[in-house]
C-alpha cells in the first residue's frame, strides 16, 4: 500500500479560484485482495468522520458502502496479478456537498456495462446495481496514461 498523502489521516486541500469551494481529497493504492478492499472501506470510514460526515449518519453510511462495492469489484473483476487498485475519495462543500469515490485498476479488457444499462444479476452481480440505486451519478472511463479504467460514483452529503 502506498499514499501521496503525508501520513495515513492526513488530508491534501486543493486549491481553486472561487472561495467558496472547498475540497478535501485522499488517495491511497491498495492491494488487489479482499483484505485491500477492507481496508479501504475503513479508511473512507475513518476520513469520512474526520471531516464531518459522522459514522451512523446516512450519507457516511452510503459513501462508505459505495467505496466498498466499487473497491470489491477492482478486486473481483478488476484484478491483473502484481497489481494494485486505487482509490480516490473528494468530498467537495460547494456549491452542494458532494462525496466522489474513484476507484481504478489495470484489467483493459473487463469494463462494466454503462449506467442505466445493468442486466438483471444471475448469481451475486448486484453490486453496481446497489452503487446505482444509492449514488447520484456514476460510470467509468479508461485510466487517463495507464492501462486499464476508472469507475466513479457521486453521493450527496447532505
Amino acid at each position: 500500500m502506498t499514499s501521496n498523502n503525508d501520513s495515513p489521516t492526513g488530508t491534501t486541500q486543493l486549491s481553486d479560484p472561487s472561495p467558496h469551494l472547498v475540497s478535501k481529497v485522499f488517495t491511497l493504492r491498495f492491494t488487489s485482495t479482499a483484505r485491500g478492499a477492507r481496508l479501504a472501506r475503513r479508511l473512507v470510514a475513518v476520513r469520512l468522520d474526520e471531516w464531518g460526515v459522522p459514522y451512523g449518519a446516512g450519507a457516511h453510511d452510503t459513501v462508505v458502502l459505495v467505496a466498498a462495492e466499487l473497491a470489491t469489484n477492482a478486486v473481483r473483476h478488476g484484478h491483473v496479478p502484481g497489481r494494485d487498485f486505487q482509490l480516490a475519495l473528494r468530498v467537495t462543500d460547494a456549491p452542494r456537498p458532494v462525496a466522489r469515490i474513484e476507484v481504478s485498476d489495470t484489467r483493459t479488457e473487463r469494463v462494466p456495462p454503462r449506467p442505466g444499462t445493468l442486466p438483471e444479476p444471475a448469481d451475486g452481480g448486484r453490486g453496481l446495481l446497489l452503487v446505482e440505486g444509492l449514488a447520484e451519478r456514476w460510470g467509468w472511463h479508461p485510466r487517463a496514461g495507464a492501462p486499464g479504467k476508472t469507475v466513479w460514483a457521486e453521493c450527496a452529503l447532505t
